[in-house]
């Protein structure tokens, strides 16, 4: 098994190191949820960040943002992510509309799409992530009465073990079309690993099955070190994401998949954002200029 988490991942749970990264990302669902134009609704992800110490000051709705939009991290980055929500939430409805029932989001997080989006009949959503993240959710949630919208099966499992075997164990059939979803995950990983894990979800796919995951391309992050958006979430939350970002070239995995007969797009987010007409457009020293959303179907034929 390849290791699947480099340095500095912090305590197990969301309090440190990439466990924090969920819980901005929650802030910015909140926000997204309470804009008067916004992508994606999440009523959920506000609890989750008043529940955890770290962020319990956060902001989670536009108004307690002084700057709005203009402000870096909890307008620009904030609005990323909910463009973000909005675009992988219509992949993931598509692919379970067309067939894959299966869902699994390697990573979840605090991920609460069992619990908000309109599954179809027979839909399975397996969650992979550490025992402490899925616990701290599964406090939040248990402590509003959420009832999830499919069949969730949660997988404590930590991507550096055996998790094909849980998830295995935990019911899942690759016989059978599946959507994958790797949100905000492979920037995290050695190549190595990145390598493992989208070898090991092409094994586990059938056809008609779907993936979709999130790549940087740059060949020097540190190029974007004085990025707003990299020195304000560090400066006001004390998360440096490019601490946390492997930093070694990374595997050319949409081109890995087109290699064996998966159809890849590969996206440009500002392009979802002309096309959706909110969210993030390029501007100078920009940190997110070398984001890529990939999507991957493999034929049925």
């Amino acid at each position: 098994m390849v290791s699947t988490v480099p340095h500095n991942t912090g305590v197990d749970g969301v309090e440190g190191g990439v466990g924090l990264t969920a819980l901005l990302v929650a802030a910015a669902r909140a926000l997204e949820t309470h804009r008067h134009d916004g992508l994606a609704r999440d009523v959920y992800a506000e609890h989750f960040v008043r529940a955890a110490p770290a962020s319990a000051d956060w902001p989670v709705r536009p108004e307690q943002v002084p700057g709005g939009d203009a402000d870096p991290l909890w307008g620009r980055f904030a609005r990323y992510f909910g463009l973000r929500t909005r675009v992988l939430d219509d992949f993931l409805l598509r692919s379970v509309r067309a067939g894959a029932r299966q869902v699994v989001l390697l990573g979840a997080g605090l991920d609460a799409r069992a619990f908000r989006l309109d599954w179809p009949p027979g839909s399975v959503i397996f969650e992979i992530d550490r025992e402490g993240v899925l616990a701290f959710k599964h406090r939040v949630l248990d402590g509003l009465s959420a009832a999830p919208r499919a069949t969730r099966v949660p997988v404590p499992f930590d991507l550096r073990a055996d998790w094909v075997g849980a998830l295995a164990d935990a019911g899942f059939d690759p016989a059978a079309p599946s959507v994958w979803l790797a949100e905000g995950l492979l920037f995290y990983l050695p190549a190595a690993a990145e390598t493992y894990l989208i070898d090991t979800v092409h094994r586990l796919s059938a056809a008609g099955s779907a993936l979709a995951f999130e790549v940087k391309l740059e060949k020097d992050l540190l190029k974007y070190r004085d990025s707003p958006l990299y020195t304000e979430t560090t400066r006001r939350l004390g998360i440096d994401l490019l601490e946390l970002f492997a930093r070694e070239p990374r595997p050319d995995s949409a081109g890995g998949l087109a290699n064996r007969g998966w159809s890849v797009s590969v996206d440009l987010p500002f392009d979802h954002t002309r096309r959706l007409g909110r969210g993030p457009l390029p501007e100078p020293n920009d940190a997110l200029e070398g984001n890529r959303w990939v999507f991957a179907v493999r034929p049925r034929s």
